[in-house]
Parts: structure tokens; C-alpha cells; sequence
């Protein structure tokens, strides 16, 4: 059980307003303990995991400043009293709402953009941890801190995977080497969205970092979810472009990858496959 009392001395000091009444266990997380306290949603974890919560903190704050699409807002984080937590306003949730002004804000996001590539710290997909150093190619970016990472530490398990050098050798090939540096949510599976009770779509748990706007889209298919009306009003205000069904495929394979990493079994398979066959596209 958390130190409640440390962690509500933690949140005044740091200027908030200690949540009223008692928190209260929700369920929902797969790797954090997550509480309703009063007006306020808590992530905890063992202190080994602040920096996972102080990564998606500067996530969250990177979208929130955009004023594009609403984000929860950060209350408070940190570690203290052998716990680390993450204090978030609590939003009331629902599945459903409008998707086409969720595409029309995730376009306006992407129009936030930077001279570069990455992020001005780590972060995490997941529990796995996330380069963002700094490249201005943004092949090099992708193939550096992305897909060379995750085949590295996949590699170091013992499990090499055929046609892998072939593929990274072949990125500058398929990806445009300087698209603009949009700010990416990261992490934009169907999980991670939600609408207000009025429609107003909510992003949460991301993995921020300046990178092709296409990222956010491919991830967005991979695992479905979203529906028409979001797709319609994206490309409205930010068309496909040539040789996007490639790119989708490689920016699939970061995530794919990130689960044979995380789970393993037909992740692993599929990550193999995918990489032999864009390999010898």
C-alpha cells in the first residue's frame, strides 16, 4: 500500500491541493497501481519507476503546451516514503465521441514541429526505454534510436532476426530524409484515447517525441480502432503522401518490435516476417 500521507505532504509542497478523502484502487494499468483520490488519478510504482513517471509527465506537458488536444493535466510526481507516483487531474471517460475532431486536433498537433528529431529526454513505449538524442536526418533517427535499438536488445536475448542489417542498410531508401519534426503522441494505439462525456477527445500515456507525422498514423492501424471520420479529417488537413503504405509498414515494425521485445511469441514471428519482407521490398 502506498504512503498516502508522504504523498499528500509531496503534492503540497509542491503548490497543489492535497486531494480530498481516501484513494481508492481503479483498475486499468498493466505495469502502475492506479487510484481515484478526490478530483485526482495516481499512478504509483516502486522508486525504480519515477523515471518512467517523470518521462510521461514531460510527455504530457509537451502535448498539453501545444493547446491542440487535451491531455490530462500533471498535478504532481515524484518519489517519496519508498514510493513513486504520478499525480494527474482526474477526467471522467468514455469510449466514444468525436472522432473527427480527434483527427483534426492529432493533425494540429503534428503541426507543432521542431528543427529536429527526438525529445529533450528518454522516455519509455511501455516499460521499454526510448533514445531521443537529437539527429537532424531523420533515416538516421529512425534507424539509430528506433528499429537498431529494439533489434539490438532483441539481438542481446538471442534472438537475431534474419534480414535485420539488410532493412536498416535500405531506410534511406524508403523514408524521407527530412519530413517536419512533428510532435508525436508516440504511443497512439486505441487504448490511449478516450472522449469527455461532451465528445472533446483526451489523449493519455504517451511517448512524446519529434518525429514524422506518419508514426502516430501507422500505429493508429495497427491494432484498429479508430474510425473513418478520424481518417477523413486528418488527411482534410494533412493528405497522404507517396509511398506512405511502405513507411507504414516500417513504423508498424517499431511497435511490433517493442511487443516481441515486451511479450515475445508471434510478435516475434510477425516482427520476422515483416523485416524479410520490407528487407527485400
Amino acid at each position: 500500500m502506498p504512503d498516502w500521507k508522504s504523498i499528500g505532504e509531496f503534492i503540497e509542497a509542491s503548490g497543489a491541493t492535497r486531494p480530498a478523502g481516501r484513494p481508492a484502487p481503479v483498475g486499468g494499468g498493466c505495469i502502475h497501481s492506479a487510484w481515484r483520490w478526490g478530483d485526482c488519478f495516481v499512478k504509483t510504482n516502486e522508486p525504480s519507476q519515477e523515471a518512467n513517471f517523470r518521462a510521461e509527465a514531460a510527455s504530457l506537458g509537451a502535448i498539453r503546451n501545444t493547446g491542440a488536444i487535451r491531455v490530462p493535466e500533471v498535478v504532481a510526481q515524484g518519489c517519496t516514503g519508498g514510493d513513486a507516483f504520478l499525480v494527474l487531474e482526474h477526467l471522467e471517460l468514455h469510449p466514444g465521441g468525436d472522432e473527427g475532431l480527434l483527427g483534426e486536433q492529432l493533425a494540429a498537433l503534428h503541426g507543432s514541429t521542431a528543427d529536429a528529431y527526438g525529445f529533450p529526454g528518454e522516455n519509455f513505449l511501455g516499460a521499454t526505454p526510448q533514445a531521443n538524442g537529437w539527429l537532424d536526418d531523420w533515416p538516421e533517427f529512425f534507424r539509430e534510436r528506433r528499429l537498431g535499438h529494439l533489434l539490438g536488445l532483441l539481438t542481446g536475448r538471442g534472438n537475431r532476426l534474419e534480414d535485420a542489417d539488410l532493412l536498416l542498410s535500405r531506410l534511406d531508401e524508403f523514408l524521407p530524409r527530412h519530413p517536419p519534426a512533428a510532435l508525436l503522441h508516440g504511443d497512439l494505439w486505441a487504448g490511449n484515447k478516450a472522449f469527455l462525456a461532451d465528445g472533446t477527445p483526451v489523449l493519455f500515456d504517451p511517448a512524446a517525441h519529434h518525429g514524422h507525422g506518419e508514426c502516430d498514423l501507422a500505429m493508429t492501424t495497427l491494432f484498429g480502432g479508430f474510425g473513418p471520420e478520424f481518417y477523413r479529417a486528418y488527411h482534410a488537413r494533412l493528405p497522404l503522401e507517396d509511398g506512405h503504405e511502405i513507411r507504414f509498414e516500417l513504423y508498424r515494425l517499431y511497435h511490433l518490435l517493442n511487443h516481441a521485445w515486451l511479450f515475445g511469441g508471434s510478435y516475434l514471428d510477425q516482427s520476422r516476417r515483416l523485416i524479410s519482407q520490407l528487407a527485400r521490398a
